[in-house]
């Protein structure tokens, strides 16, 4: 079994450090890198942090549509993609995927209601579930049972799509993944060619 991940950013940050402290290993992939033809990484999974839509806090969603195509490669050969929130009001900040998303920007705390049957909900493990930090919900191309946790209100605050032989999960909780989710998302058999 191999444990690795990507987290495509700018630099390295604490979620690189917190992955590493799960036992993965844990590389950067900044922007530049994303959207370079030639660039090449053998991982199991990508995570793409909160922000990543935000022009004040980041560069890469430019990277990410330029990189639409290696990313839904990447995934249909089995990778794994975690993606938080994009943290702003634009429209279209996940037109990159290979599905529709639509994503609104908003604020909140809240209990969270987590389908404990559903593939993906270890990452919820850590949270006090009776009040977290939301960055917004999802709308969308998303069947019930793809649902992982919703928020107030029915919210979809996280969701997961299968894609060829990899997936999809997309987050809007203000929260770290769960120790055990990290380890088990960043693990497989083999290293996908991203």
């Amino acid at each position: 079994m191999v444990s690795k991940a990507a987290v495509a950013w700018e630099n390295e940050g604490i979620l690189n450090k917190y992955i590493e402290d799960c036992g993965v290993s844990c590389e950067l992939i900044t922007p530049q890198m994303l959207a370079t033809p030639f660039y090449r990484e053998e991982i199991v999974a990508l995570i793409i942090p909160a922000g990543f839509g935000n022009r004040l806090y980041s560069g890469l969603l430019p990277a990410l549509r330029s990189s639409r195509e290696r990313v839904g490669n990447f995934v249909k050969k089995g990778g794994r993609v975690l993606c938080y929130g994009a943290i702003t009001a634009d429209s279209g900040t996940y037109d990159w995927l290979p599905f529709r998303c639509e994503y609104t920007h908003e604020f909140f705390g809240a209990p969270i209601k987590i389908d404990k049957s559903r593939e993906f909900s270890g990452i919820t493990a850590d949270f006090n579930e009776n009040m977290i930090d939301f960055d917004g919900f999802f709308t969308g191309d998303i069947a019930e049972d793809e649902v992982v946790a919703s928020a107030k209100e029915g919210k979809i605050a996280i969701f997961f799509k299968k894609y060829g032989d990899g997936y999809f999960v997309l987050v809007s909780t203000h929260e770290m993944p769960s120790k055990e989710f990290v380890r088990k998302f960043c693990t497989a058999n083999v290293e996908i060619l991203f």
